[in-house]
């Protein structure tokens, strides 16, 4: 519960994935795919253009999610788009925060199944000290895309492969590049269970790709025309470069990626904690290691090739995000293994990306690094940057301040942190 206020109440400023999946959206309530008038104001600058008429250029999956955050809390005039405001908040959380609550719980099952009595503390550092918590309330994919990816592989561990693939079809429609997830778990269930499983497998994956291609062909002319084909506005030649965007990797994207203003060392340094933990768990559970360890491998190197790294405004390398759930299974590992010093990072992880949590939108594009604005809050207090960038909350809406409200996320945090840290420690004995 803890770990849901401190994510879920956030209520960030509007941007351009906001617009681009809530118009896809209103015209799906009307049976329709192309939106010119949504899609067509200053507001609109992720879209693309096919036939005389925009769409999204987004996968449809998220649109589809937000429906019914969107019918109940529908934005009135899309030429004035609220800046702030339950408009924005309740579809993100619908579409989003809840396929979040999804990837801490499992998170957490999976890791005490592996390493009894850590699977609360893995559940905390993972759900409030990666990229996961800032992006749980936001209007992006990748969230969504990764608890769906988590939830495939865990059906596949259990040896569940038509139902795998039926959530694994689902993460493609959501974002393209759960295709990776969906192919390394097509490797992983070929070799441990053979190839009846196999096809049950891709028979589970067949309806979301179908569904996908469905959506290309009626809005882009032919099932093999993804919407990035026809990329519209300032990053179109970007795009369009190498494979939608994607080169090998390049030093200045490794840099900002792993040691970067966002980069992941410095606000989730419990994670190199959590690859050493997967190299624990694979001495029990070598293939699922693998799978973990493939999956993070995959979507790092996809991360480090894009032509934006951090994907414009963003607290971090956003496109990883969907292996940061399994790249977590090896907390729990960790946490058995080195208590202390796995609990000191997760420590610092939670304070660090709590801190983003409360700041990301509102600090962007602004240079330094989230611990040098943590170290000057005591000493400036107000006119530091963190109390001058607070986002808005879920409380500020109902009357109080962004300081409460960022007091009281604060507050969750650290309170979820210590019961679990607490709660743990017994289990080592």
């Amino acid at each position: 519960m803890l770990v849901a206020l401190a994510t879920l109440t956030p209520v960030y400023a509007i941007n351009a994935q906001d617009v681009s999946r809530l118009c896809l959206t209103r015209s799906l309530a009307h049976l329709r795919l192309s939106n010119d008038r949504c899609l067509g104001t200053d507001w609109a600058t992720d879209k693309s253009a096919y036939g005389g008429h925009l769409y999204s250029d987004k996968a449809p999956g998220m649109s589809v999610l937000e429906l019914p955050g969107s019918l109940a809390a529908p934005v009135a005039d899309t030429d004035n788009w609220p800046i702030e405001g339950v408009q924005l908040w309740l579809p993100r959380v619908l579409a989003s925060g809840i396929a979040f609550l999804l990837a801490v719980f499992l998170v957490g099952r999976v890791s005490e199944g592996v390493a009894p009595g850590f699977g609360g503390v893995s559940l905390v550092a993972f759900g409030l000290g990666t990229l996961f918590a800032p992006f749980a309330a936001a209007g992006f994919e990748h969230v969504t895309a990764g608890a769906l990816g988590l939830a495939g592989f865990v059906l596949a561990w259990r040896r569940r492969p038509l139902l795998a693939g039926l959530v694994g079809g689902t993460a493609l429609l959501v974002a393209y590049e759960a295709a990776l997830i969906v192919a390394i778990l097509a490797c992983y269930i070929v070799v441990l269970q053979g190839g009846p499983a196999l096809l049950r497998y891709v028979g589970g994956v067949v309806p979301g790709v179908a569904l996908l291609l469905a959506y290309n062909a009626l809005a882009f002319g032919a099932p093999w025309h993804f919407s990035y084909h026809y990329i519209a506005g300032g990053n179109a030649v970007n795009q369009n470069s190498g494979f939608f965007g994607i080169h090998l990797p390049y030093a200045s994207a490794v840099g900002d990626v792993f040691v970067g203003r966002g980069g992941l060392l410095l606000i989730s340094p419990v994670l190199p904690a959590a690859a050493f933990g997967l190299v624990l768990m694979g001495r029990r559970y070598r293939a699922e290691a693998i799978v973990c360890g493939a999956v993070t491998a995959a979507f790092c190197f996809l991360n480090c090739g894009y032509f934006a790294p951090y994907g414009g405004v963003s607290p971090g390398p956003r496109f990883l995000i969907p292996c940061l759930p399994f790249l977590a299974l090896g907390l729990s590992s960790a946490f058995r293994r080195f208590f202390g010093l796995t609990a000191v990072l997760a420590a610092l992880s939670v304070i660090a990306t709590t801190a983003v949590t409360l700041t990301w939108v509102s600090l962007q594009p602004r240079e330094g690094t989230i611990w040098a604005r943590i170290v000057d809050l005591p000493v400036a207090l107000g006119s530091s940057a963190i109390a001058r960038h607070l986002t808005s909350n879920v409380t500020v809406l109902l009357g109080s301040t962004r300081g409460a409200g960022a007091a009281l996320v604060s507050l969750e945090a650290g309170a979820a942190l210590a019961v679990a840290l607490v709660g743990s420690r017994p289990a080592r004995r």
